[in-house]
Parts: structure tokens; sequence; C-alpha cells
């Protein structure tokens, strides 16, 4: 969007009465100059995108992505469709704001109230300074906690919290299993793009447009990392063929995310 003082500017120009030659010069100068300015304006409005996602209308669907099988998890105003860990109804410090999913506290976990097996899962989401949060997907109610049971996409401040010194928990890794590349992430404050692809056992984790993560559920590698870390004390941990995803928020700070929708693979 051409901002408001260029656009009268430009609309001045078109108005002004010919010009003679020699004051052409003077005005093609200045005419120069405004359109650089339109650019430098129009570019800087698009460095506020989540990189890989382009710009529509928040928590909606195009009618191409209606016909590819594409669902909305979240429609903008209420928190239909989702429930608390272990609960039939949302903690209270989940609430709706601007548009967003959005806790400003730690607070219990929640979880969509149907399960999936095989989907691309897409979400816009950002985070607060020394933020720590996470996506879950295909986990089940049978632990005390989610995590115990389903993989996460770490969603982090790698610069304000301890967890981003390591790239194992890093944001986009697979916590604690498989580690993702530096580089990608936008500060805090400002929005990402997370999407998330589980197809039989081949899982991807990517942000902002890159790939960060790629691995194979119940493979010889996968089992080693587990065998690795904490979530050896949990037999069942990654093992589900379908189950919940869940956001964190037992973690301090604040979170919001948008545009959160899934296709369902075959």
């Amino acid at each position: 969007m051409i901002p408001k003082g260029l656009a009268a500017a430009i609309a001045c120009k078109q108005v002004r009465p010919n010009l003679s030659p020699a004051q052409m010069p003077h005005r093609l100068i200045r005419f120069a100059a405004l359109s650089s300015a339109i650019v430098v304006a129009t570019a800087g409005a698009r460095a506020q995108e989540p990189a890989g996602h382009p710009r529509a209308q928040a928590n909606t669907l195009t009618d191409a992505e209606k016909a590819a099988g594409w669902k909305l998890l979240f429609d903008g105003t209420t928190l239909n469709g989702w429930r608390g860990y272990k609960s039939q109804s949302v903690p209270p410090a989940w609430h709706i704001a601007d548009g967003t999913i959005a806790k400003d506290v730690g607070t219990d976990d929640i979880i969509t109230t149907d399960k999936y097996a095989n989907f691309d899962l897409q979400v816009d989401w950002k985070i607060a300074p020394k933020g720590n949060a996470g996506i879950f997907y295909r986990g089940t109610e049978e632990y005390d906690h989610i995590y115990w049971s389903g993989p996460e996409y770490q969603l982090l401040d790698d610069k304000g919290h301890a967890d981003g010194k390591s790239r194992l928990t890093a944001a986009a890794s697979a916590y604690a299993v498989y580690p993702s590349p530096k580089g990608y992430l936008h500060a805090a404050g400002q929005w990402n793009h997370t999407r998330i692809v589980v197809d039989g056992d081949h899982v991807q984790h990517w942000l902002n447009g890159h790939k960060m993560v790629d691995y194979t559920l119940g493979g010889k590698d996968w089992a080693k990392r587990v065998a690795a870390s904490k979530f050896k004390d949990w037999p069942n941990y990654g093992k589900a063929k379908e189950g919940y995803i869940g956001i964190q928020g037992d973690h301090d700070g604040a979170l919001a995310l948008k545009n959160i929708k899934i296709k369902v693979l075959p």
C-alpha cells in the first residue's frame, strides 16, 4: 500500500499544468525521487510479512485453498476447535486479541478437539523477548504432559532465551531430537511463518520458507537420538500414528498465533 502522503503527492503531480522545457529537468528529478520513496515505503511494508507466506486477509482461506482441502483451525474470533490438555474447556489465560490466539503469562497447554495423522500445518506466530513455546503434533493424553508423547516444533526467541544457545533446542528444531540451522528466525516481536508436514513417518519443519528439519519418525537415527534425550523416560514418545496438535503455554511470556490452517494428507 502506498502511504497517504505519497499518494497525495502523486495526485498533485497528475493535475499540474504542462511545464515549459526549461522546467522539465528539475521536475523529472523530483518525480524520480518521489518514485524511489514509493519503492522504499512499499518494500518496508512487505518486510513485515512472514517470509514464505503471501499477504492475505488474516484467518481466511482463498477459494483455491478451500478447493485444495485446506481448513482453518482458528477463525480469528473464537477458540472453537480448541480445548485444554486433559480438559474440556480452554484455560482462561488463552484469549483472542486482535485476531490472534494469545496468552500473556504461563498457563496450561491447549490442543485441537480433533486428532490428525498425516497433514500439512501452517501457522504465523510471534513471541515476546526471552519467550519459549512450542507446537506439538500427534500428541496423546496418556501422560501428564503432551510433550511426553508428541514431538515438538520449538517456538523460541533464540537471541534472548537460553535454549537458543543450542541448535538442538532452538527455534524450528524438533525439540531435543533434531537441530535446526540458524539464520532464518525473525526477531522477537516480529511474525514468523511455520510449516509442519507429517506424512506417514516423514516429518519436515519449515520456518519462513526454509526447510529446517527433515526426519523419519521411528527410524534408526530417530530412535538413537530419542534414547539419548530426556524423552527416553516415556516409551510411547513419538509413536502415535495420529494425535492432537497442541500449543505449549506453560512457559512465561507472551505468544500470539494466527492464520492457523491445516490440510489433511491421504
